[in-house]
């Protein structure tokens, strides 16, 4: 069996806000409904589906050249993120993408969408790790981000 439902984010191998999708029913059930990253299809969904797909385009960059240019720029250097690290360089919990977009915003001026980054597996440790960040529909940044430990943590 399967269920109609309305994306309200994007969801990885799936769609995106605003897509008509349809899934099986444990799916929804458990994992999509739940976490509110979707809402069932109904009449009354329409209007709520044009209301995120404006939402959507307000929010999205609008031309493909722009994008390009801006993931050029996350390129070109590391994001740099401070987190409290103990003693074996692991942190005490994980580094999240709303720490990535405030850190991009920090190191080159632009605002991203924290919903736009991705992990490959949580980061949990110092150094390097890549992150994707996707800016258009056709343009995605690999993003370098360096946890370094922050002021006060005990590897210091």
């Amino acid at each position: 069996m399967t269920t109609k439902l309305i994306l309200t984010h994007e969801v990885t191998g799936l769609g995106t806000a605003g897509d008509v999708v349809e899934v099986k029913d444990g799916y929804a059930r458990n994992f999509l409904l739940p976490r509110s990253l979707a809402t069932p299809w109904t009449s009354g969904g329409q209007r709520q589906l044009d209301q995120i797909r404006t939402a959507r385009s307000k929010r999205a960059i609008t031309n493909l050249e722009d994008a390009q240019a801006l993931r050029d720029l996350l390129q070109s250097k590391p994001v740099v993120v401070a987190a409290r690290a103990g003693e074996n360089g692991r942190l005490f919990g994980a580094v999240t993408s709303k720490e990535v977009a405030e850190g991009v915003t920090d190191v080159f001026g632009k605002d991203i969408d924290r919903r736009a980054v991705e992990f490959a597996a949580p980061v949990r440790a110092l150094g390097e790790h890549k992150a994707t960040v996707r800016l258009h529909e056709d343009v995605v940044a690999n993003l370098v981000v360096q946890v370094v430990a922050a002021k006060g943590s005990q590897k210091a």
